[in-house]
């Protein structure tokens, strides 16, 4: 038994293309020597008309994935200069590590590097989109176990992230651990998750952070600058705003304000529950306000990390004004 490629969030829309987006999940059972091939469209993006159904081009970041690397977070369509023209791009950063600036009019792979530690591939092929495999990713398919980069829960999580015209650069919650690895005969119960794997916690490093608010350049996947978060790695989104801020939250419930620029912290406020969805801005009658849900939990939550005690759980929405 065999399946997957599930679209759990919401695409995106662009309306001079009329193409609608859509990120697909990855497959099962997670063992891919059970599933042979690329396994088309799991952990893909998809471009089609949304009157008919037509499927314009795809991209698939990580063919025959056998790590949960799933694509269900679309990215951000923003507008680029690239060689000196202006292009129409589709921006992602991959839960298998790697930073895409994809051409959404066709789907072209206009650059790709890793922007955090990534051991499962050496690097991707600019010619052929393909991943090349490393021996990590090599070892694991003959049977051995290894530590992976990323781990399970990806480089960057599903939460969105958010992208600056002006400092051209892209922010996003990043994490800084990795995840032990050995396939296993896939067995399937009804009601279970289906993995086929030997299935264990994520490794955090001892003497590094385990999680950075990264600002990434799209086109090298390299970052500006860091903001490393002490104990729990943040798994919120982020929202950039037109006066150089960068708002997100921490998993023990502060939503804070740093500078685009430089990544200092300009500004915090402790909500009361850990912080894992994403700041909205909105205007009214002349001035500008930003929306945040407090509450902890989500996929976090499920790897039994101890801290996650220490903050009380919440269900609280926060509005702010920006003076």
């Amino acid at each position: 038994m065999k399946g997957g490629a599930s679209a759990w969030l919401t695409g995106a829309y662009e309306p001079d293309l009329d193409l609608v987006y859509w990120g697909t999940g990855n497959g099962g059972p997670w063992n891919a020597e059970a599933r042979k091939g690329d396994n088309l469209y799991v952990e893909s993006v998809l471009a089609f008309r949304p009157k008919t159904g037509e499927l314009v081009w795809h991209y698939q970041f990580s063919p025959n994935d056998p790590f949960d690397y799933d694509a269900t977070e679309v990215g951000m369509l923003i507008g680029m200069d690239i060689g000196g023209a202006k292009r129409k791009v589709l921006a992602q950063a991959n839960r298998n590590g790697f930073f895409y600036v994809l051409d959404r009019t066709n789907g072209k792979l206009l650059a790709t590097n890793p922007c955090m530690k990534v051991k499962w591939a050496d690097k991707i092929d600019m010619a052929t989109g393909l991943p090349v495999e490393s021996e990590v990713f090599k070892r694991i398919r003959a049977g051995g176990d290894e530590e992976v980069f990323p781990p399970v829960l990806g480089g960057k999580n599903w939460q969105p992230m958010s992208c600056n015209p002006t400092t051209k650069l892209a922010y996003a919650n990043t994490l800084n651990i990795s995840w032990p690895y050995q396939l296993a005969k896939p067995e399937y119960k009804k009601g279970e998750w289906y993995l086929g794997i030997n299935f264990r916690s994520v490794t955090l490093p001892k003497n590094e952070p385990h999680g950075y608010l990264s600002a990434i350049n799209p086109m090298t996947g390299k970052s500006k600058w860091q903001m490393a978060w002490p104990g729990q790695p943040s798994m919120a989104g982020t929202l950039s705003t037109g006066g150089g801020l960068v708002f997100t939250g921490a998993a023990t419930g502060e939503v804070i304000a740093v500078d685009a620029d430089t990544g200092k912290k300009l500004w915090q406020f402790q909500t009361g529950s850990g912080i894992i969805g994403l700041p909205v801005t909105w205007e009214r009658d002349g001035k500008q306000y930003v929306s945040i849900v407090s509450g902890g939990g989500g996929v976090w939550a499920l790897l039994g990390d101890e801290r996650m005690s220490q903050t009380p759980a919440g269900g609280s929405l926060w509005t702010f004004a920006i003076q």
